[in-house]
């Protein structure tokens, strides 16, 4: 068929787009609750303008609106490109399109009005969950199907791990989202106290481990090769980073309930498995910047090489960081502080988003057969977002060790110092800053779709022609 002689474009580009139309809605919300924090009045006394209320609308449009779609489309893109075959149908890639669209507009609807699960990272009504499940299974059908039928022998390491990521994710989604309905729009889960703790952070740093860290490396191993014009520094520390990672993370989940009714080996394997999983992570950070060897010169003419390479530095701080936070001496200072959050969005903003964005420049581009309208542009959003992710992420350690010290502090009779509004009073200068972090960040975001737009405007997408099979040597 001659249609089967060029690749799926068209899933591609929807996703592309939809990248960055999530992405502004997710931070537009991210910075109004920012806002509230410093200035409670701002949610007007109307109930779905509550930061409750908008903070899950805020993670659900960030992780699983602007990632998930980025993780779509490079994934789709990476495993036709590298297996050499067009994806194994278009009908299954349009179905996670549209499903996946209608899931973020209905988490969009849904959680204002207050209907919740209550679940970390898992908010989402049961209806929503089973619909979640239906497009991911879809997904696996399409990514696996196109490598079944491959043309190159090699599976090369970016679909290793975007594999991992689809199936982990699957098995967790499924087993944390297990849940007793007692009506279309409530339910029971399947779990009680501990154990649905348990369950509940297996599935949510994991959420981190594989949906944000897993599929973004394979983002990496892919783009930041293509961008440098240059192989990967190292095919086999790839693989062993593959391994060990995906070995590791399972187990970190316990050292988000340090200090709690979960039994105390639980917690002490937890924290020892965070601090093996920095090796591989740093593994990985290493492999990824010295792809650079022999070419460092191209950061100071390209800025999209300089937010692939920047968002790896951020992944390396971020999974230093994480696992000393594990420890359970550290976890006793900075354990319900904004040291977490600034932790959360060093790895969000600084890795997730900023490798989403480096890739998308590399992508969109080809993807409509144009040059990028402007790389000063590029240059401008690569310095906001980097002024807005140091703003955010030092205002948030700052006061979430404050914080800590603060709630810790006795005094001679064993009194608490401060009282708990006494701690919040003094967050009020931070919150502010990190604000301010955070409307930096989404004014790049807001460059890069107008540079996208002018970009794309007008343009015709573009097709690639599939390689013919080598002939059998």
């Amino acid at each position: 068929m001659a249609d089967q002689q060029t690749y799926n474009y068209k899933v591609v580009r929807q996703f592309s787009i939809m990248t960055l139309v999530w992405a502004i809605v997710g931070m537009t919300v991210g910075v109004l609750i920012a806002a509230q924090l410093a200035w409670p009045a701002l949610n007007f006394d109307i109930p779905w303008l509550t930061f409750g209320r908008l903070r899950p609308l805020h993670t659900n449009a960030v992780i699983f609106g602007f990632g998930g779609s980025a993780l779509f489309a490079t994934s789709y893109y990476v495993v036709q490109r590298t297996c050499h075959v067009r994806l194994l149908s278009d009908t299954l890639a349009a179905a996670t399109f549209w499903g996946w669209q209608l899931i973020i507009v209905l988490a969009a609807l849904t959680l204002p009005l207050g209907l919740t699960q209550s679940k970390e990272y898992a908010e989402l009504i049961w209806p929503i969950d089973v619909l979640i499940t239906v497009v991911w299974v879809i997904y696996a059908l399409v990514f696996f199907g196109t490598i079944m039928k491959r043309r190159v022998r090699h599976i090369y390491v970016a679909n290793w791990f975007f594999g991992a990521y689809i199936i982990t994710v699957a098995i967790l989604h499924i087993f944390n989202s297990a849940a007793v309905p007692t009506s279309f729009l409530h339910s029971y889960s399947a779990y009680a106290g501990v154990q649905d703790a348990m369950v509940q952070w297996w599935y949510g740093h994991n959420a981190v481990g594989f949906f944000l860290t897993a599929g973004f490396l394979g983002m990496m191993y892919y783009f930041v090769p293509k961008q440098a014009n240059r192989p990967v520094y190292s095919y086999r520390l790839s693989v062993v980073h593959f391994w060990a990672l995906i070995f590791t993370y399972i187990w970190a989940g316990p050292h988000h309930l340090h200090y709690t009714a979960l039994p105390d080996w639980t917690q002490s394997l937890g924290m020892i498995m965070s601090l093996i999983l920095l090796a591989p992570s740093w593994g990985g950070m290493i492999n990824g910047i010295m792809t650079l060897s022999g070419a460092w010169e191209k950061l100071r003419t390209d800025p999209v090489l300089r937010l692939l390479i920047v968002s790896i530095s951020f992944y390396g701080m971020s999974t230093f960081e994480g696992p000393m936070m594990a420890i359970k001496t550290v976890n006793a200072l900075s354990h319900y502080t904004d040291w977490t959050i600034g932790h959360v969005h060093s790895g969000a903003l600084g890795w997730v988003a900023l490798v989403s964005m480096g890739s998308m420049y590399y992508l969109i581009p080809r993807l409509f057969n144009r040059e990028l309208y402007s790389l000063k542009l590029v240059e401008a959003h690569f310095w906001t977002a980097t002024i807005g992710i140091v703003l955010y992420i030092s205002s948030m350690w700052v006061a979430g060790i404050m914080q800590g010290l603060m709630w810790r502090a006795t005094n001679g009779d064993g009194t608490l110092t401060y009282s708990f509004v006494e701690s919040v009073q003094a967050m009020h200068p931070y919150y502010i800053v990190r604000f301010m972090g955070g409307v930096f960040f989404l004014l790049g975001s807001i460059v890069m779709a107008w540079n996208i737009w002018k970009t794309i405007a007008g343009a015709k997408p573009a097709t690639a022609t599939i390689p013919a099979p080598a002939a059998a040597h």
